[in-house]
């Protein structure tokens, strides 16, 4: 009896031409509902910032009613994934848009509650007051939209050089956050009835730096699906790598 090919060894099946065509069709309508939930999230962001700036309760309150339709997609969106997952067995590049969805949906539905928390914070704030707002924090409601746009058309694209820049202004807003950090301590010393706002605009900070951490992390999804390459993390290992580098350097010669 001639031997059996071993199943571990045999290629992939090849799909039939109709199931081809229900599966690509799928993977384009998760992806259509992907950049659908992206706009509503960056929509509540730039309206969130829009009531802060002018201090409009209602606006604001409106925007936090909008979260649960974020969090309703982010389910849908998770479950048909899954659903992929499960009955279709996608490989190779299939396998890698199935998954890249299922991360970026998670980020997506972040973004909106960072968007709800800006929202609530420009409901604490008091309307009779004005703060007179740092400049690092308008530029930070300026840069993080644009940010977030930009995210968007390499989603659409499948861009890795745009998503690469991306990634390096990330590093622009960490420092505005950490420039903000130091004017909000001015602010508050030199004005003690300003230390409630200046709190609140600390936070509101600390929500756009989380906004620009996921839109790095979506950029760096974004490499991985164009390439397949992880670059997660590389930033800091080229920066070890030179540290330890410099150090072997100046190390004295053995006596």
């Amino acid at each position: 009896m001639p031997n059996e090919p071993d199943a571990a060894s045999s290629p992939p099946p090849v799909p039939r031409a109709d199931t081809r065509y229900g599966f690509d069709r799928s993977l384009v309508g998760l992806k259509r509902r992907l950049i659908q939930e992206a706009t509503v999230a960056i929509g509540m962001l730039e309206a969130a910032l829009d009531a802060l700036w002018k201090l409009d309760a209602p606006a604001a309150k409106e925007v936090r009613r909008r979260d649960d339709r974020i969090d309703q997609e982010e389910v849908a969106i998770e479950q048909e994934c899954y659903r992929l997952l499960t009955l279709e067995q996608p490989f190779a590049r299939d396998f890698r848009v199935i998954t890249f969805i299922l991360k970026v949906n998670s980020d997506i539905e972040r973004v909106g509650d960072h968007a709800s928390s800006i929202a609530k914070i420009a409901t604490r704030m008091d309307p009779t007051h004005p703060p007179k707002w740092p400049t690092a924090l308008v530029d930070m409601g300026q840069r993080v939209p644009v940010m977030c746009h930009s995210l968007l058309r390499a989603v659409l694209d499948e861009d890795a050089h745009l998503a690469a820049q991306i990634i390096a202004e990330d590093e622009i807003i960490d420092g505005l956050e950490k420039r903000l950090f130091e004017e909000t301590q001015d602010l508050m010393r030199k004005d003690p009835r300003e230390i409630h706002n200046g709190l609140l605009i600390y936070r509101l900070g600390r929500e756009l730096e989380r906004i620009g951490d996921l839109m790095k992390n979506i950029a760096e999804d974004v490499t991985y699906l164009v390439t397949g390459s992880i670059v997660r993390h590389e930033a800091k290992r080229q920066a070890h790598a030179a540290k330890n580098h410099g150090t072997t350097a100046d190390a004295p010669p053995n006596a």
